[in-house]
């Protein structure tokens, strides 16, 4: 059963937040990076997620060859073995930095999209609310409607008195 890298899944929530699959998504963030400079971020994000997830890969095979069962090390190769062990974290915390920064990224662009659809949720409720109105009897007077707020400059403010 094959594990889920910590790519696989920057690369599901980026397709899962642009719904987009990740091919056209990467054109998208080269050919024109000034429409959504969340994506380009995402993007670049991830192929620095790929290195690191490449190099986790290198590490593990290599410890996982030095420490394989029934092998002896033998001296000389316990730093070896060290180095590997402490490349192999440090790749690993970078990689859940990396996909760390493309979560934010994600909910940046998912607080950032309610801005953008308050008018239309805003008009939405109004219809709703004028739709829940009581309609007049056919031939029956409409109700006065509520003067109008004027608009205009305020009065001239005073200064403090003393």
């Amino acid at each position: 059963m094959p594990t889920t890298t910590m790519l696989d899944q920057a690369t599901a929530m980026i397709e899962n937040a642009w719904s987009q699959p990740i091919e056209a998504l990467e054109v998208l963030g080269v050919r024109r990076p000034s429409d959504d400079p969340l994506l380009r971020c995402a993007m670049h994000t991830r192929t620095a997620l790929a290195v690191t997830d490449n190099a986790v890969s290198v590490y593990q095979d290599s410890l996982h060859t030095l420490s394989r069962h029934g092998y002896v090390p033998d001296f000389y190769e316990l730093d070896r073995i060290t180095e590997t062990a402490v490349s192999l974290r440090v790749a690993h915390a970078e990689s859940r930095a990396y996909l760390q920064a493309i979560r934010r990224v994600v909910e940046a662009r998912e607080a950032a999209a309610p801005e953008v659809e308050a008018p239309a949720v805003r008009l939405a409720q109004a219809a709703v609310a004028r739709s829940g109105q009581t309609r007049q009897a056919p031939g029956g007077l409409p109700e006065p409607s509520s003067p109008a707020a004027v608009v205009g400059p305020s009065a001239p403010a005073t200064g403090p008195r003393r």
